[in-house]
């Protein structure tokens, strides 16, 4: 469950130092060079440099711990929110137009074979160590990325070799086709930053984006402060907020009180009711976008028999989940949202109870037989995720299956399921970069030690076609969709290794006086600070 407000969701290689727990962390920023000229959105007119800068904080309101691995090259998890902002990657993928678009990189160019790109980096960009930009400086980047092999680094599978024949020039051969302009744009592991400026403990980064570290305090309510980093090439208008604070706020009730009386700016997240009420009250607005976020329940294949995992599949009031969430959620049909391509009509579950029963009985459970204790965990402080257990706990306790259902933080929550401590694994998930690979790299691919794959399966033909993938989805869409229905076949229907409730609808609140907010399904949950204002 990285961040999903209980995701996606942590990293291969969680890199937090100890030291660094409970401390205030100040970051000393080097002096920055001026902003790029070349480009419209970097200059600044006169009176931007004269008229007096926004003093206000953005004051973002997340229900979970913001920051578990300060690494650019490793993170992968509820610190996208934040490294969005202080980041950039060669790309961004635009929902609108369902394209990159350019962000570190102004264009780029693929051989007809797709097996050759070259991207023409952005002049006069620097890191918040001073360091410039240069192709050298980006090439060490993404190679020292794929090198530590951990989060999402296996995007950059498909390359065999890069280089930089200039200054502002990035070459990259692959081993197979791969849309790499998408690959670029993802949320984790394509970040270009300086090497020497990364720091595990958040006392400095060596990102390039409009917002450098201020203050990290780990597990404070305001965990994490962020400022203006004046060298930014997309230089500033004094509309635009230079201070965002994250305060972490488990309750909704209390997130929604806040920001009533004006004390933070975006609430991630309302339970329907509250968004309902949000969408009528005077000096607040929301925002509803569809996600290619949904809702799993992993099944523990190690420890619970599959026709007991079918039975859970049919113990999921699907349609009255999705009822109860009034807009917050539209029924899933598989693993994959609609908008990607491995999207499968026709697979939407079903309740039932009956066949739950029976397939109970199979295995010597059941209202006659032995009651079946499961354990299950799921985020706390998340409404909708409460309300699904509370539906399928009571739903159980009908043919004696008896769920003890712990809310935790993340953090906790995915050390626990490394170790296989739980037979129910409640998370969201949503993809790296727009693309389906990523639930079935991460989720159900055979791992050595458990990252994500928190339903432990293993099976070899399984990971045969993952792996076929990405050469599939550059060369034969027609075919890779073919490929992902019937994964979702094998993992759903055979396996049973997971039940997907719901894809998620964002519902977010913020203050009237936010201007520009844009949702973003590609970079859940983040808000792009420097691309709102305030008046």
């Amino acid at each position: 469950m990285r961040w999903h407000q209980g995701l996606l969701v942590g990293v291969v290689a969680l890199t937090l130092s100890a030291c660094a727990g409970g401390q205030v962390r100040g970051a000393d920023r080097s002096p920055q060079p001026a902003a790029d000229t070349t480009a419209p959105t970097s200059q600044t007119t006169e009176s931007a440099q004269t008229a007096p800068a926004n003093d206000k904080t953005f004051v973002y309101a997340p229900n979970l711990d913001v920051v578990t691995d300060w690494d650019p090259a490793t993170s992968y998890s509820n610190e996208i929110i934040a490294m969005a902002n202080i980041y950039e990657s060669l790309t961004r993928y635009n929902a609108q137009t369902q394209k990159a678009e350019p962000k570190l990189a102004t264009e780029w160019t693929a051989s007809a074979d797709g097996k050759e790109w070259t991207f023409k980096l952005r002049e006069g960009v620097t890191f918040h160590t001073g360091k410039p930009l240069t192709a050298e400086v980006a090439k060490q980047a993404i190679e020292r990325t794929i090198k530590l092999n951990g989060g999402a680094a296996y995007i950059w599978a498909p390359v065999k070799t890069i280089a930089a024949p200039d200054p502002l020039t990035l070459t990259f051969s692959l081993k197979y086709a791969a849309p790499l302009d998408l690959v670029a744009s993802s949320g984790y592991a394509s970040y270009i930053y300086d090497p020497d400026g990364v720091s595990p403990d958040g006392d400095k980064d060596g990102g390039s984006g409009p917002y450098t570290i201020d203050q990290w305090a780990k597990g404070k309510e305001t965990e994490l402060t962020l400022k203006a980093y004046d060298g930014y090439w997309g230089g500033w208008k004094p509309e635009q907020y230079r201070k965002v604070a994250f305060r972490v706020t488990e309750q909704v009730n209390t997130a929604w009180q806040l920001l009533q009386s004006g004390e933070v700016s975006f609430v991630p997240r309302l339970n329907p009711q509250l968004f309902q009420q949000a969408a009528g009250t005077q000096g607040v607005q929301t925002s509803s976008t569809p996600s290619f976020q949904n809702l799993l329940l992993l099944f523990n294949t190690e420890k619970l028999d599959p026709e007991v995992r079918q039975a859970l599949q049919h113990a999921i009031d699907y349609d009255g989940l999705v009822a109860a969430l009034k807009g917050a959620g539209v029924k899933a049909s598989g693993l994959v949202p609609p908008g990607l391509l491995g999207h499968t009509p026709g697979k939407e579950p079903v309740y039932d109870m009956a066949k739950a029963h029976e397939l109970l009985q199979q295995r010597g459970f059941g209202v006659d037989g032995t009651e079946l204790e499961l354990s299950l965990t799921y985020a706390q402080g998340d409404d909708d995720q409460k309300l699904l257990v509370t539906l399928l706990t009571s739903a159980l306790k009908k043919v004696n299956v008896t769920v003890k259902a712990k809310p935790m933080q993340w953090s906790a929550q995915w050390d626990q399921g490394k170790k296989g401590g739980q037979d129910i694994f409640v998370m969201y998930w949503y993809p790296d970069y727009a693309d389906a690979y990523s639930w079935f790299y991460n989720m159900f691919r055979t791992e050595k030690e458990t990252s994500f794959n928190l339903s432990y399966l293993q099976d070899k033909e399984i990971d045969k076609l993952i792996a076929g993938l990405p050469a599939l989805t550059a060369v034969d869409q027609v075919k890779a969709h073919e490929s992902y229905a019937d994964l979702q076949r094998r993992i759903l229907d055979e396996q049973a290794a997971a039940a997907v409730p719901y894809v998620q609808t964002y519902q977010r609140a913020l203050g009237a006086d936010v201007k520009g907010y844009v949702d973003n399904p590609a970079y859940p949950n983040v808000v792009f600070f420097h691309d709102v204002t305030s008046p």
